[in-house]
């Protein structure tokens, strides 16, 4: 089972193309708002050393994937969908 958790913030214009990029290959995805959730935000830095959205980490067959940006050729790969 592949398990997909994107953070972002309201503003942030990757993040919604990322979001659309998971809909138009229908990825299931949960998002958490960065902004709204301190703890959350608080995660990305220990994960990534930085504040920057999006961050989305991909569970897959227990292998935890992290993926700075809108990486779109980075995330077809690990989904496993085409560009």
């Amino acid at each position: 089972m592949t398990t997909v958790i994107i953070y972002t913030t309201p503003t942030c214009t990757y993040c919604r193309a990322t979001k659309e990029f998971f809909k138009k290959h229908n990825v299931d995805f949960q998002e958490i708002d960065a902004a709204a959730d301190r703890k959350a935000a608080q995660m990305i830095v220990e994960k990534t050393g930085q504040l920057g959205v999006p961050v989305t980490i991909i569970t897959k067959d227990d292998k935890e994937e992290v993926v700075l940006g809108f990486d779109q050729p980075k995330l077809a790969d690990i989904l496993g969908v085409s560009l």
